[in-house]
C-alpha cells in the first residue's frame, strides 16, 4: 500500500499524545528541559514557543520550539560519531566530531520556522499539526561551512543537489526523513554544519551535528546529521515529493493542488508576529508597549507598520538595530489608547526586496506559509 500523508500524521501520532500529560490553565505543559510549552505531540515531540516568551533577539534554548517528524534518536555516543560524505566526490569521507571542529567556524544568526508555523489560521482548516504562531525562533549557529566539507571531499562539479540524512529512525512504515538541497544553496557560505546552538549542544534540536540552511523552510535544516551525498538529481522519497511541496498557482480555497503543479519550498516569506499584548487579552486604560518580530526568509527586513483601528491608519514600529538577512527584526510601538472598547491591532511587515506582508496568505491543501498580515484583539477596561 503506497505511504500516504494521511498514514503519515497517524503514525507520527501514534506515540502518548498531549491530552495524556497535565496542562496548565494555559494550555502548557512542563517539559524536561524546557519552560511550560504548547504540547501538540510528545512522541516525537511538537513544542510551540507561547508568544509571550519571544522578548528577546536570541531564542533561549529552552523555549525555542520543537518539530520532529520521526522520534528523536538515542543519544549519540561522541567518541564514534561519524559524518559519512559520499556520492559523487572524489574522496568520501568518514569525519568525527574533532575533523568537523578543526574546520574553520563560522557564527551565523538565523531565523528557523517549521514549514506549517500558522496553520491553524487557515480557512478551512487543513490536516496537521495546528500551529499558530509559535513554531519559529531565533539563534545564533556556529560550525564549520557545507561547502568547506565538500571541498575536503572533491565534490564533483556535476553534481546539483546534497542529500542529507540524519540520525532518526521511523516507526514501523514510515519513511526515512531525507531531504535534498540545490548545491548553489548547499555552496552558500551561510550554510553551515552547526556544532552549536546560543553556545550549547541540545540534543533535542538535532546535535551534535545540525545542518541549518539560513533563510528556508525549518525543514532544510535537518538535524542529528549523519550523511551527507553529492547526487545528480534530488531525492525522490516522501519528504522531496509529495511532502513539503507548495502549488505554482493560487488554489481556490478547499480545492485539492495538481501533483505536477506543485514545486518544492525553498525561500520562507516575509511575515510579521504581534507577541505583546497577546490576542483577547484585557489591559488597564494606560500607555502600553505593541511588540513583536518580523523576518523575511532570505531577506532582511526594511519596515514593520502597526495599526491599532483594524488597518484604517498604519504608524511605523520601531526596529531593533540589527538589519540581517536570514534572522527576524524585533519592533516596538508605544501606544496610548484613547478610550475603553475593543481593538484589532494589526501589523505588516515590507522587507528588502519590496515584498510586503499581504492581507490574506494564500490557502492551500497542506497549510503552508502562512503569512498573512498578523491581529490580535484586546479589550481596553473602563478606569476603576
Amino acid at each position: 500500500m503506497p505511504f500516504s500523508r494521511r498514514r503519515l500524521f497517524a503514525t507520527l501520532a501514534s506515540g502518548a499524545i498531549a491530552s495524556q500529560v497535565a496542562r496548565a490553565a494555559d494550555d502548557t505543559v512542563a517539559i524536561p528541559g524546557k519552560r511550560p510549552m504548547i504540547l501538540h505531540n510528545d512522541r516525537p515531540e511538537d513544542l510551540e514557543t507561547p508568544v509571550r516568551y519571544f522578548d528577546s533577539w536570541l531564542t533561549p534554548i529552552e523555549v525555542f520550539f520543537v518539530r520532529q517528524h520521526l522520534p528523536r534518536p538515542q543519544a549519540i555516543d561522541l567518541e564514534t560519531y561519524r559524518l559519512t560524505v559520499n556520492g559523487m566526490v572524489a574522496k568520501p569521507l568518514q569525519l568525527t566530531l574533532a575533523d568537523l571542529k578543526q574546520l574553520p567556524q563560522f557564527t551565523v544568526p538565523a531565523t528557523i520556522e517549521c514549514t506549517g508555523n500558522g496553520r491553524g489560521f487557515y480557512s478551512p482548516k487543513v490536516p496537521g499539526i495546528q500551529w499558530m504562531r509559535g513554531a519559529i525562533g531565533n539563534a545564533e549557529w556556529r560550525g564549520p561551512r557545507v561547502s568547506d566539507v565538500l571541498k575536503m571531499a572533491g565534490v564533483n562539479s556535476s553534481a546539483a543537489f546534497i542529500e542529507t540524512d540524519g540520525a532518526d529512525v521511523g516507526l514501523a512504515s514510515t519513511p526515512d526523513f531525507v531531504r535534498s538541497l540545490p548545491m548553489n544553496k548547499a555552496l552558500h557560505p551561510a550554510t553551515i554544519l552547526a556544532l552549536s546552538m546560543n553556545g550549547q549542544t541540545p540534543d533535542i534540536h538535532g546535535f551534535p551535528v545540525r545542518l541549518i540552511v539560513p533563510g528556508w523552510d525549518g525543514t532544510s535544516s535537518v538535524k542529528w546529521v549523519v550523511r551527507i551525498s553529492a547526487t545528480a538529481q534530488a531525492n525522490t522519497g516522501f519528504f522531496m515529493n509529495p511532502g513539503y511541496r507548495y502549488p505554482k498557482y493560487a488554489l481556490p480555497p478547499g480545492t485539492p493542488a495538481k501533483p505536477a503543479e506543485l514545486e518544492v519550498i525553498e525561500g520562507m516569506p516575509v511575515k510579521s508576529c504581534i507577541t505583546a499584548p497577546e490576542d483577547q487579552q484585557k489591559i488597564a486604560p494606560e500607555p502600553i508597549t505593541i511588540r513583536g518580530f518580523a523576518w523575511a526568509g532570505e531577506n532582511a527586513i526594511e519596515r514593520v507598520e502597526i495599526s491599532v483601528d483594524g488597518g484604517s491608519r498604519w504608524r511605523d514600529a520601531q526596529l531593533s538595530p540589527k538589519k540581517l538577512p536570514f534572522a527576524w527584526r524585533l519592533w516596538s510601538l508605544e501606544w496610548q489608547p484613547a478610550d475603553p472598547g475593543y481593538y484589532t491591532l494589526m501589523s505588516r511587515a515590507t522587507d528588502t526586496a519590496g515584498r510586503v506582508q499581504p492581507i490574506v496568505s494564500p490557502w492551500n491543501p497542506s497549510g503552508y506559509l502562512w503569512n498573512a498580515i498578523d491581529r490580535v484583539g484586546i479589550t481596553v477596561e473602563k478606569s476603576a
